[in-house]
């Protein structure tokens, strides 16, 4: 995770007690164990309000000495914070879990895990005024540089937990969008990251003391903000904050550029009917692997979350010859930042347009259906609830069949494949050609040899019934789109005789 962001440089306000105090009496560490067995729906225990409760198993593991020694000197120090509102302890746990594996693909080492059982998110410090002093014990005899909240901390939120815990606090929304950032490669990627940075940062800036409320004084050069300040009384945050939404217009207006080049691409193969396929799901799921599997794409794999950002779009062929496309999206996860959901959304468009979505599921995740419910909430988000659905349950060589009994009943027509083995992609092709639109203008015609060109269009375009090659020419009868069936018009048996 980058480091450069609202670290704390100056030492001289860090409680040098604190420091030296011991981690957490007796007392403090009976408290924080966690009680699997109280209630998750039912209403608060006095002992749930009063403790922070440790997660097994939050810390980084660390095997080779040289790794040890690299990871300390780049690595953050961090310590996750949640607050479980609702659901079962699994619930709140499997959402540490995870926000876990977001620190880790971010480049941090995970020391430590605690979770506050509350109502609702306190408004002031995020798990209330006498947590963060045990926090901040915590804080201070883990060594941790960095505390990452599982939520979107608001701007009060975030200054209070940093005042207080003398460390950078960082919310799942600037984590997420941090990996986004490391994860991006082409120019309409890094321009969407970029933009949903800018958005996300506009609400929060920050400066140490009175920095950003200090005025420019009462000369017109450098100390009165140059030329294009608002004047001597413009304050440092009003200069910040205008640059910052000069910037987002400007990325605004690059990637309406570049949507009209997706535009086009998909305009193009609409005049020419290709049916779509986008492949969406939770990220890790095994997208870019299925996709690989099914088109031999070579896009990137590897087991690490929001691996591949930039959509690919890859040509493929039926059983019978016609030919349609599959599109890889970004990944999604519970919670998806509403920024990241904006500025993707030329990207995202893709699913929406799409004739057909194979909506990849991770059958070796503890709680599948929260995907599923996860994916379906930015389906919505997006407009493409009405786009036909394919639950396609991923990694079945691995999973549980017990687990996936559950989604393949609620499910009608979810099928379980393996994309490292192979498992079910044959079967899975089947189903998706089956739901692909199919061409509804019946035409029987008779093609001169001259005429290939007209023929191979059929194969790709069409669907072919039957074909004889006679002494006069190519005889066929097919089914075709319209604007097809217009260019074979002359050709017609019927015309013909």
């Amino acid at each position: 995770m980058t480091t450069h962001s609202n670290a704390y440089e100056e030492t001289e306000d860090v409680d040098l007690d604190l420091i030296q105090d011991d981690a957490l009496d007796d007392e403090e560490t009976s408290s924080t164990g966690y009680d699997r067995e109280s209630p998750g729906l039912e209403g608060l225990e006095l002992e749930e309000r009063q403790a922070l409760r440790r997660v097994v198993g939050m810390s980084t593991e660390l095997t080779d000495i040289s790794e040890v020694e690299y990871r300390k000197l780049l690595l953050e120090r961090v310590l996750l914070v949640g607050v479980w509102t609702e659901g079962s302890a699994e619930d709140a746990e499997n959402s540490l879990a995870e926000l876990k594996l977001l620190a880790e693909t971010a480049g941090s080492e995970v020391l430590d895990g605690v979770i506050q059982r509350r109502k609702k998110p306190d408004p002031a410090t995020f798990i209330g005024s006498g947590k963060v002093a045990d926090l901040r014990n915590l804080v201070a005899s883990l060594g941790a540089d960095t505390v990452i909240a599982d939520g979107e901390l608001a701007p009060a939120q975030l200054r209070n937990l940093e005042d207080r815990l003398k460390v950078k606090v960082v919310d799942r929304t600037a984590l997420i969008l941090d990996i986004f950032a490391q994860h991006a490669k082409s120019k309409e990627g890094k321009a969407q990251v970029e933009l949903a940075q800018l958005q996300y940062m506009k609400q929060r800036l920050r400066g140490w003391g009175g920095n950003l409320s200090r005025q420019a004084g009462g000369r017109v050069g450098a100390a009165g903000g140059g030329i294009g300040g608002r004047g001597p009384g413009e304050t440092k945050i009003e200069t910040d904050r205008r640059r910052i939404n000069t910037k987002i217009s400007k990325l605004r207006r690059e990637l309406k550029d570049m949507k009209g080049t997706r535009v086009t691409l998909r305009q193009e193969r609409r005049r020419h009917s290709v049916p779509s396929v986008a492949i969406a799901g939770y990220t890790n799921a095994g997208k870019s692997s299925l996709l690989n599997a099914i088109t031999g794409a070579g896009v990137l794999v590897e087991n690490a979350l929001f691996a591949t950002l930039d959509p690919t779009t890859r040509r493929t062929t039926t059983s019978d010859g016609r030919v349609y496309t599959f599109t890889d999206t970004v990944g999604f996860v519970r919670h998806l930042p509403h920024d990241i959901v904006e500025a993707f959304r030329s990207t995202l468009e893709e699913v929406a347009d799409a004739d057909l979505l194979l909506h990849v599921v991770d059958g070796s995740h503890p709680d599948p259906m929260a995907q599923i419910q996860a994916v379906r909430e930015v389906l919505s988000e997006i407009g493409a609830v009405d786009v036909p659905e394919i639950i396609v349950i991923n990694k079945g060589d691995v999973a549980d069949p017990m687990a996936l009994a559950p989604i393949l009943h609620r499910e009608t027509g979810a099928i379980v494949v393996s994309a490292r083995t192979g498992e079910g992609i044959d079967k899975l092709k089947a189903q998706v050609e089956a739901a692909l639109p199919q061409p509804d203008v019946a035409v029987e015609a008779l093609l001169p040899y001259d005429r290939g060109d007209l023929v191979s269009r059929i194969h790709s375009e069409g669907s072919v019934d039957s074909l004889e090659h006679t002494g006069d020419g190519t005889r066929l009868t097919a089914r075709v789109h319209p604007q097809l069936a217009g260019e074979l018009a002359p050709y017609q048996v019927a015309a013909a005789n």
